[in-house]
C-alpha cells in the first residue's frame, strides 16, 4: 500500500524526489510505504516513510524479527538542509558564549557580595554561591536568555533529534546530485542521490535500533498517513463521531 500526497506550494522536483524515494524504499523491501508521515512524539512530518511487512521481516530475520522502517527527507537544494544545521551551530556559539558571561558576572557579583556564600566549605574559594534570591536584573537576564538559547540546542535540528530519538531504523537524505559535501551530510544518515529517474545509494545509513514501541508506532503511523492520501484521492468525506444512541454502529447483515 503506498500514497504520494500532494503539497500545496510544493515544487515539481520535490515531489519528484518523494516519487522516486518512495519507489526506492519498495524496491529495497520496504513494502508498506506512504508520504508525508507525522513522525510518532514529535512535531515533525517526514517526506516519505516505510517499512517491511512481518512476512519479510521473518524471511529477514527469523520468526522473532520485527519488521523494520525508513524515514526518507528529500532536499532539492543546499540550502534547505544547511539553514537547519546553521540553526545548530548558531545555538550552541550562543550558549557557550552566555555560559562564559554568566561565569564572569557571578564571580563579580560573588565578589561584591560574599553573603551570597552558601558556607558548605572550610576553603571559601571552593564554596558554591547561592544566587536563587539575588535580585540583580542583568543575572536574571542572562540566565533566562541562556535557558532559551539552551532549550534550543537540546530540541536541535529535525536531523538530529530524529535519529537520536530512534523514530525508524534507517533514515536516508534525498538529493539531487552533487548538491552536499560529506561532511555535510547529518550524522548516521544515508545519503540518495538522484541519477536520472532513479536513487543512487551514495552513503550507507547506520541502524538506529529502535525500540519495539517506537517501531510499531511508525508502522502505525505510515499505515494512517496512506489511508488518509486514499481517502483524499476518493473525497470520503472525515469520520464522524458515532452517535450516542445506538453507538453509531451500522446494522449487521
Amino acid at each position: 500500500m503506498s500514497a504520494v500526497a500532494r503539497t500545496s506550494g510544493e515544487t515539481e522536483s520535490h515531489r519528484r524526489l518523494k516519487a522516486l524515494a518512495l519507489a526506492w524504499a519498495q524496491t529495497a523491501g520496504f513494502a508498506i510505504a506512504a508520504t508525508e508521515v507525522r513522525v510518532p512524539k514529535s512535531g515533525y512530518r517526514a517526506d516519505v516513510a516505510a517499512a517491511e511487512t512481518a512476512r519479510a521481516a521473518r524471511r529477514r530475520g527469523g520468526g522473532d524479527a520485527a519488521p523494520r522502517t525508513a524515514v526518507f527527507e528529500c532536499k532539492q537544494a543546499r540550502a534547505d538542509l544547511l539553514k537547519d544545521a546553521r540553526r545548530e551551530e548558531e545555538a550552541r556559539r550562543r550558549v557557550d558564549a552566555l555560559r562564559a558571561r554568566l561565569r564572569t558576572l557571578e564571580e563579580l557579583i560573588g565578589g561584591h557580595r560574599p553573603d551570597l556564600r552558601r558556607g558548605e566549605s572550610l576553603f571559601p574559594e571552593f564554596d558554591a554561591w547561592d544566587f536563587s534570591g539575588l535580585e540583580h536584573r542583568t543575572h536574571r537576564d542572562v540566565v533566562a536568555e541562556l535557558a532559551s538559547w539552551e532549550e534550543r540546542l537540546q530540541r536541535g535540528t529535525k536531523f538530529s533529534r530524529l535519529w537520536r530519538w530512534r523514530a525508524a531504523d534507517y533514515f536516508y537524505l534525498v538529493s539531487e546530485a552533487g548538491i552536499f559535501a560529506e561532511a555535510e551530510i547529518p550524522a548516521g544518515w544515508g545519503l540518495l542521490m538522484r541519477r536520472g529517474d532513479t536513487l543512487e545509494l551514495a552513503r550507507k545509513p547506520v541502524w538506529t535500533e529502535p525500540a519495539p514501541d517506537a517501531s510499531a508506532a511508525m508502522r502505525e503511523a505510515i499505515a494512517v498517513a496512506a489511508t488518509q492520501a486514499v481517502r483524499r484521492e476518493l473525497s470520503v468525506p472525515p469520520r464522524q463521531k458515532a452517535a450516542a444512541a445506538d453507538g453509531g454502529r451500522p446494522a449487521e447483515r
